[in-house]
């Protein structure tokens, strides 16, 4: 199955942007999902999960200031990200893993990915 993402975009430091990922997976109501990103230079890193019993887990820049949720009955991922700040600015992926059903905080490695959406938070 595929996952779409949209919502990136250009924003000031302090700044906020939804960011929305679309799945064409029958079973999205059981799949742990995630956000990640990739800053020029470096490694991808984690931002967020969302386990298939609705546990989340964040990184800790990102405490306080993002929230991942899911729409199960439109089946889409979102990320709601404020207070933007310049080290924020990465491409972001959407990231599922429809595998099993997972319980708690997820601590696995999505098998399916977007292509990603640029977010860059600049003045």
């Amino acid at each position: 199955f595929q996952l779409v993402e949209s919502g990136g975009g250009l924003v000031q430091p302090g700044g906020s942007l939804k960011l929305s990922c679309a799945a064409s997976t029958i079973n999205f109501r059981g799949c742990a999902m995630g956000w990640y990103r990739q800053a020029p230079g470096k490694e991808r890193e984690l931002v967020s999960t969302i386990s298939s019993d609705g546990t989340t887990t964040y990184t800790n820049s990102v405490k306080g200031r993002f929230t991942i949720s899911k729409d199960n009955p439109k089946k889409t991922l979102f990320l709601q990200m404020k207070s933007l700040r310049t080290e924020d600015t990465a491409v972001y992926y959407c990231a599922a893993d429809c595998r099993g059903y997972y319980f708690g905080k997820y601590n696995g490695i999505p098998n399916v990915w977007g292509q990603g959406t640029q977010v860059t938070v600049s003045s």
